[in-house]
């Protein structure tokens, strides 16, 4: 298991590729989105894509994001939809009960996959 921790500007990620559990929680608006994300989420999705007649789950769990950031998880549940076909892959998405704006981006994330299981979890 894998454990990043949160910084002011990225999100705690936790990549359990064991029991194929992933986390993603924080604030997501890195200077450089390339940099940070590009080492997590290429082999994140190289063994994703291994996966056969697995339970896979992704927790969400983002107070804020930028534009950038956002095209990386739009690629990330790109990726999901893709592998759903060969897997039961679920997305839980955590919101602020109060937060709107945050579940209305997981309402988006959730109109791009078809396959994927999305879950909206008021906090």
């Amino acid at each position: 298991m894998t454990t990043i921790p949160a910084t002011v500007t990225t999100p705690k990620i936790v990549l359990d590729t064991h029991n194929n559990v992933y986390s993603f929680e924080g604030e997501s608006y890195p200077e450089d989105v390339n940099t940070f994300f590009d080492p997590i989420m290429h082999p994140l999705k190289a063994h994703l894509k291994n996966q056969q007649d697995s339970n896979i789950q992704f927790d969400f769990f983002l107070t804020y994001f930028n534009s950038a950031s956002t095209k990386v998880f739009f690629n990330l549940f790109s990726t999901l939809d893709e592998i759903s076909e060969f897997n039961n892959v679920t997305v839980n998405w955590k919101h602020h009960e109060e937060d709107d704006t945050a579940e209305e981006f997981g309402q988006d994330f959730k109109e791009e996959i078809e396959h994927v299981q999305f879950n909206f979890i008021a906090i």
